[in-house]
């Protein structure tokens, strides 16, 4: 029986998209700036350190600063990176620049198991920080209070089956009891693994000939495992 589900975002909760052609754009357009302007507070230093830990040695701030654009365009999911764009974005919302787009389906879904007493989680790359902002300023008001906790890349890469455990001793059920939802089927594999249930969101294109997981085309079609 499952008692908790947790979440992905991009391709999942959330268009592709809004991710790609509104938010990425919007960070890389101001991250130099944001590194020039903010090195000196100490959330933003600390991610600017792990920059530089991350490629190895020491880098200046302009160098960070090209670093982090380099890993905006080749798509890296890079703890600091995620770290600073989400800062980034938090200004966005307040300002009203964008809302976080949500799938109207995946929304009325997880009211109803929410108020079914399913707990309800995400995991995502993007920071625990960005998590909240895309669903505290989304498109159909303020979802945070629809989940029980949040997940990012500081507890391993979503590939690992690793992470998986931790959630899942995280959240303090049996692995089973816990149902996966993702549009990437390594990810998937990783959260099978790890003994979690799972279910296989394919929104858009073909669906695949032999599902190694459950598929849905959208939140209404996702069956809860017995």
């Amino acid at each position: 029986m499952i008692r908790a589900i947790v979440t992905d975002i991009e391709g999942t909760t959330s268009s592709l998209s809004f991710v790609k052609d509104v938010l990425f754009p919007y960070a890389r357009q101001r991250i130099a700036a944001f590194v020039h302007e903010q090195a000196a507070q100490p959330a933003v230093r600390t991610q600017l350190d792990a920059v530089s830990a991350t490629v190895g040695h020491t880098l200046t701030d302009d160098a960070a600063a090209a670093q982090l654009v380099r890993w905006i365009d080749e798509d890296q999911k890079i703890t600091p990176l995620k770290a600073l764009q989400g800062m980034i974005w938090e200004a966005g919302y307040r300002n009203g620049d964008f809302r976080g787009h949500v799938y109207e389906d995946a929304v009325r879904r997880l009211h109803e198991w929410k108020d079914q007493g399913l707990a309800l989680y995400v995991f995502s790359s993007g920071s625990v920080q960005a998590q909240k902002l895309l669903f505290g300023y989304s498109d159909c008001g303020d979802i945070t209070p629809l989940f029980s906790g949040y997940f990012d890349t500081t507890i391993g890469a979503k590939r690992e089956t690793g992470a998986y455990r931790h959630i899942a001793r995280s959240i303090g059920l049996p692995a089973g009891e816990i149902l996966f939802l993702s549009d990437i089927r390594e990810e998937l594999d990783a959260a099978q693994a790890a003994g979690l249930r799972t279910c296989w969101l394919v929104r858009e294109g073909a669906l695949p000939d032999k599902p190694a997981h459950p598929v849905a085309r959208n939140f209404s079609e996702i069956t809860l495992p017995r």
